[in-house]
């Protein structure tokens, strides 16, 4: 049976500065990544020729494809960021989700845009590393 001690304590659990950090840098950098994603689609819906494809490719997809796919991409990471800064309970498990497709939708983009691509893979990583690092039960808000 446990003492009042350490009922206190489990009920006493403050949720550290740093996770509260982590949540917002996450919400934040998903937001802005969403931002890019629609962006990078919206140019190649807009202009098919404005990404420049690279002979032999093993994935060639047409330009205007990806374009939607980046779109679509970039409205689910922008709300998952906006639910991470809302506190909401799903945020954390979409965001890291929504992060690793991003990843590996860029790595499939690189012939595209490469260095581009190569950015917003970065990002997701940070992404999911500040993700995995929030521990705290409890929903944050991080405003």
């Amino acid at each position: 049976m446990a003492t009042m001690s350490e009922h206190r304590t489990a009920e006493t659990h403050a949720v550290s500065g740093w996770a509260t950090g982590f949540a917002a840098f996450a919400g934040v950098v998903m937001m802005i990544v969403g931002f890019f994603h629609a962006i990078t689609g919206l140019a190649g819906i807009i202009d098919d020729d404005f990404y420049v494809v690279t002979q032999n490719y093993a994935f060639d997809v047409n330009v205007t494809t990806w374009g939607w796919i980046q779109l679509v991409l970039g409205v689910v990471v922008l709300f998952a960021g906006w639910g991470i800064l809302s506190g909401a309970t799903w945020a954390r498990i979409v965001g890291m989700i929504v992060a690793t497709v991003s990843a590996v939708a860029n790595f499939f983009f690189i012939p595209y845009y490469p260095v581009w691509a190569v950015l917003v893979i970065a990002l997701d990583i940070a992404i999911i590393w500040a993700l995995a690092v929030y521990t705290s039960d409890e929903p944050t808000r991080a405003y």
